[in-house]
């Protein structure tokens, strides 16, 4: 009789084992590529596809971590030497401001030309440095010993463009294109023209570099080299 009931057992494990088969492949079914979708998530995200091969993956390893670190290089200035000059800058005064600083230097400009042609060594000294101040007195001195009078008049300024910017110790540097259009004449003693045309009018570019001591109290910045492009 106890062998009775273990056949018996045996069929209903059968049984119950044949109906699984049978509801496992009603409910999973066969691959044909037509399969509807995967259900979404509670968040409404489906999971993502199994990569065919290790040259089918399509899966990016934290693509939004990638793209924060490179706003934050970005941001650094990484791998551009202006942008890393001009935070060095505010790091070491952190009063700096790019487009006020790009306000003064067109001023500046304006005055060093002006002054420099109407030969006002007082002007140039307050914004030049001791070098660049001995070769402007020089030229001015040279030009009156022949008896010359310089003739300039600064149409307009096209361009005011930082270059570079760095940190030398506690000194600041800022390099500047300036693209301006300019009269330039120069006339002899008799008033006869030299050089340059009454008129005409000359687009000239010119390099300036301006410095300041971040440590120092005084927050005028000073012209320390200049270089004409053309």
């Amino acid at each position: 009789m106890g062998s009775g009931y273990q056949f018996v057992d045996i069929i209903v494990f059968a049984v119950i084992a044949g109906f699984l088969v049978l509801r496992l492949r009603s409910v999973l079914g066969r691959r044909t590529g037509r399969e509807a979708p995967p259900p979404k998530d509670a968040f409404g995200r489906r999971p993502a596809p199994e990569a065919k091969d290790a040259g089918d993956a399509t899966v990016v390893q934290l693509p939004q971590r990638e793209a924060r670190e490179g706003a934050r290089g970005r941001a650094r200035g990484d791998g551009d030497p202006l942008a890393a000059g001009l935070t060095q800058i505010k790091i070491a005064d952190p009063g700096f401001s790019q487009e006020t600083f790009i306000k003064g230097a067109r001023g500046a400009f304006e005055m060093v030309v002006d002054s420099f042609a109407k030969g006002d060594h007082d002007t140039l000294r307050a914004l030049l440095s001791d070098d660049v101040y001995a070769n402007f007195a020089r030229a001015i001195g040279a030009r009156e010993g022949r008896g010359e009078t310089f003739e300039l008049t600064l149409v307009g300024v096209r361009e005011t463009t930082l270059i570079e910017a760095a940190m030398e110790g506690t000194r600041a540097l800022v390099t500047v294109k300036f693209v301006s259009e300019q009269i330039k004449v120069t006339r002899d003693a008799k008033d006869q023209v030299v050089d340059g045309e009454p008129g005409k009018v000359v687009v000239t570019t010119d390099i300036w570099t301006f410095a300041r001591d971040t440590r120092a109290r005084n927050p005028n910045w000073t012209l320390v080299a200049t270089e004409a492009a053309n």
